[in-house]
């Protein structure tokens, strides 16, 4: 069994475009940018990234556009870093095959939902994630109760967490009482913030990781801000958290990918489009982001 515990800053990527009459809505994935999103990523002191995740519109690629953009994160990253895998997929055996491709590629570690578009029951969860963990890699399972429409409760993952490989929880309920049920539960698991906007709460009650989005946008200054937290320097952590905590829960709306890439552009990064479904945030979302990232900057 692995000994990787997927744990500290690891950003779910946020993913490139470029302008193409030929491509997928004709937009092209940026291979480029995306290798140089990923470097700066890691530069400014990230622990790793997380490509092809819901930030990375992974449901919105071809499955060449998928593979390439992981082996991108993985060859650009290097040692430098790890590299968490999005291998989400609607069955176990397609949830397995990109386990077994992130596997072929180098990658550190797979994040794993449970099955997507499907409400799945508790046993055939199990036997989703028993999948993807046969694989060999470190598995960080992926609890958003809101998107898959199964909640992955502390009891639960206490069955889980007796799979070989499986390692960490990227918990995204929003309720900060599962850390503490959760740790209680199934001790052997790397509690993982899955919002933002619990980051500071979450940590403090005792996670120990963060797959995060807004450091997409803000990567040195969330760096400081998660490891105050891990320090116990609360009212430090607490100032910074203030300020930034109003983007933050952009990463909790539906509209959380337009908003980061918004983030990114404001703050004279490259965010650019979205491929459909998503469309541009509304003029009443757009004022609202924009006063919420002018206090964040204040800080960053």
């Amino acid at each position: 069994m692995t000994q990787e515990k997927l744990d500290g800053v690891i950003v779910a990527t946020a993913l490139p475009y470029a302008e193409d009459p030929t491509a997928p809505a004709g937009l092209r994935v940026d291979l480029d940018r995306y290798a140089d999103h990923c470097q700066w990523l890691i530069e400014n002191g990230c622990r790793g990234v997380g490509p092809n995740g819901s930030l990375g519109e992974y449901s919105s690629l071809t499955d060449d556009e998928r593979r390439a953009v992981a082996r991108t994160a993985i060859e650009t990253v290097g040692d430098r870093g790890i590299v968490v895998v999005g291998v989400h997929g609607v069955g176990s055996h397609q949830a397995r095959h990109w386990a077994e491709v992130a596997a072929e590629d180098g990658a550190d570690g797979v994040l794993c939902l449970p099955p997507t578009l499907y409400r799945a029951n508790a046993g055939e969860v199990i036997k989703h994630f028993e999948q993807v963990a046969a694989v060999g890699l470190p598995v960080m399972v992926y609890n958003n109760p809101f998107d898959t429409k199964v909640d992955l409760t502390p009891a639960l993952l206490a069955e889980i967490a007796q799979i070989d490989n499986v390692v960490a929880i990227k918990e995204f309920s929003g309720d900060v009482r599962r850390v503490t049920e959760i740790r209680d539960l199934a001790p052997n698991l790397t509690v993982v913030a899955g919002a933002d906007d619990v980051l500071v709460e979450s940590v403090l009650m005792g996670a120990t990781g963060w797959f995060a989005g807004f450091p997409n946008v803000f990567p040195a200054e969330s760096v400081r801000l998660f490891s105050l937290a891990l320090e116990g320097k609360v009212a430090d952590a607490r100032a910074m958290y203030e300020a930034m905590v109003g983007a933050f829960r952009w990463d909790s709306r539906t509209e959380f990918v337009q908003a980061i890439k918004y983030g990114m552009d404001y703050v004279g990064r490259y965010g650019g489009p979205c491929r459909p479904p998503r469309g541009p945030l509304s003029s009443d979302q757009l004022a609202a982001l924009e006063a919420d990232m002018r206090r964040a900057v204040g800080v960053a």
